[in-house]
């Protein structure tokens, strides 16, 4: 494809069979993703229940735990991203790390065999270590053997993306609904072998689907992949280093304050590193454009800090205190865990839709005043449920207040998650881009361990089984938001000429 301007758009890449306009590969990759995104949401909907319920752990300890794992996850994507990148390819990555992520949820199911209560535990964190490191492997893969599968100048790349981005949450609107269904009502070994099976799933799609993959993903030097290393070959010694890697988050998940101080530490060096960079060696635009691109990595994380309470107290909350009675059944709490995946699939279209027409307009707002609006909503979302708690004293919630919440906090991530990775891309030096990336996930995962530490601290308070004092957590960090967001658009116009030095 040497001279674009000489063919039509997509001619040049007509030879691969196509469905909808696309190579078959980027259905194979649907599909993996959406079985990867059901395990994975199905036993985040269960986590909270199944450390109180059936280890009794207390909301503060149960809440530490699921921030730190869901933190975990999202750092380590970047030894798996590092491990495909140089040595193993896309491919053999996210084959490895679904294989992982299935063994992990089986684990998981296995920890009553234990005898004991100590034993079960260990069983149990060692099962969500090993899905960490799974997810290492998968998750940012998979997402680059999208790409791959289209030339870099390819008018399709973007729609693809918005496909594969669907199948992301129609597996996280699937899987609460089927794991928590079959965790609550039956057992919860059902539940997480529910998951586990989903995985399974798309491994078995991934497998069958190879050849659709156009060649795509494989490793950069399979001569040295394939060449023994004390008579082993060096692929498999690629394997092998997800065990200290497993032990390393199990020591993690073990001690989640942890977890808290390593992220600090790493995100308060990235940061000051970042900064004299900037002024040390860009030129007056680039660093205006990095410095924005920075305020957006501080930002953020109070949004995620917030939208997590989803799965740890707003969880606990909805299960006592929200009368979730339809028709005569009784919703298991887990089941609302669907509504913002699946919000989000109706909506994403909207949201992309919106900011097109504004942008047409110049009224299209920029990404600082997004990122405002994200945390009003955020915050937003909250208070409502606290005036809901004061026209409704003693009485149990309806479970309406709970779909308005999930509303807004949907609308909030639309304002923010998309629009942040963009905003990466556009304001990173051309060769700073990966490290932006994953500065990205990195303040990502601040937030998530920040929401742990959030629903720790109304675990903690008097009373915490009481629906007054969630609520009276939660009108406080509803209002807090609020305000950061307002400062946040506040400053926006001025943070916005930075990001027109250079395009916005």
């Amino acid at each position: 494809m040497d001279d674009i301007a000489a063919s039509p758009p997509i001619a040049p890449h007509a030879g691969p069979a196509t469905f909808l306009g696309h190579p078959h590969g980027l259905f194979v990759l649907f599909f993996a993703e959406l079985w990867e995104r059901f395990s994975f949401y199905g036993m985040r909907a269960l986590l909270i229940f199944y450390l109180t319920k059936q280890f009794l752990f207390s909301d503060t300890r149960a809440s530490m735990l699921y921030g730190a794992y869901i933190a975990l996850v999202f750092v380590s994507p970047l030894v798996g991203g590092y491990l495909a990148d140089r040595y193993l390819g896309a491919r053999k990555a996210v084959l490895f790390g679904g294989i992982v992520i299935a063994c992990g949820h089986i684990l998981l199911g296995l920890d009553a065999l234990a005898g004991d209560r100590a034993a079960a535990t260990w069983i149990f964190l060692a099962g969500m270590a090993v899905i960490v490191v799974g997810t290492g492997f998968l998750k940012a893969n998979v997402s680059v053997l999208v790409g791959q599968l289209y030339p870099r100048d390819d008018i399709r790349r973007d729609p693809a993306y918005t496909i594969f981005y669907m199948g992301i949450n129609l597996g996280g609107a699937l899987g609460p609904l089927v794991c928590g269904l079959l965790g609550e009502r039956i057992g919860w070994s059902w539940g997480f072998g529910a998951a586990a099976l989903g995985m399974i799933l798309g491994v078995i799609v991934f497998v069958a689907g190879k050849p659709l993959l156009q060649g795509q993903g494989e490793a950069p030097d399979p001569a040295w992949l394939a060449s023994p290393l004390v008579g082993i070959r060096r692929e498999y010694w690629l394997y092998a280093s997800a065990l200290p890697f497993t032990a390393a988050m199990l020591a993690l998940l073990a001690s989640p304050a942890t977890v808290g101080y390593l992220l600090s530490a790493s995100g308060l060096a990235m940061g000051v590193g970042l900064i004299a960079y900037a002024c040390l060696k860009l030129d007056p635009a680039a660093r205006g454009r990095l410095l924005v691109a920075l305020f957006l990595l501080v930002v953020q994380p109070v949004f995620w800090g917030l939208f997590e309470q989803t799965g740890s107290s707003l969880n606990l909350f909805i299960d006592r205190h929200v009368d979730r009675t339809l028709f005569g059944i009784t919703v298991p709490a887990s089941l609302f865990q669907a509504v913002g995946p699946f919000s989000i699939f109706l909506l994403a279209p909207v949201f992309a839709w919106l900011w097109l027409k504004l942008g047409r307009r110049g009224l299209e707002p920029s990404a600082p005043a997004k990122f405002g609006l994200a945390i009003i909503q955020v915050g937003a979302g909250f208070l409502l449920l606290v005036g809901a708690g004061m026209l409704l004293p003693g009485a149990q919630m309806p479970m309406l207040f709970i779909l308005l919440l999930y509303l807004l906090h949907t609308m909030g991530e639309l304002c923010l998650s998309p629009v942040g990775l963009a905003a990466m891309s556009r304001l990173s030096p051309p060769h700073m881009l990966g490290l932006m990336m994953g500065t990205w996930f990195l303040a990502t995962a601040g937030g998530n361990f920040m929401s742990g530490v959030i629903a720790a601290a109304i675990g903690a308070s008097a009373g915490a089984d009481q629906a007054s004092t969630v609520l009276a957590a939660y009108g406080r960090i509803g209002g807090l938001a609020m305000l950061i967001g307002l400062a946040v658009l506040a400053l926006s116009p001025w943070i916005g000429r930075l990001m027109k030095q250079g395009g916005r």
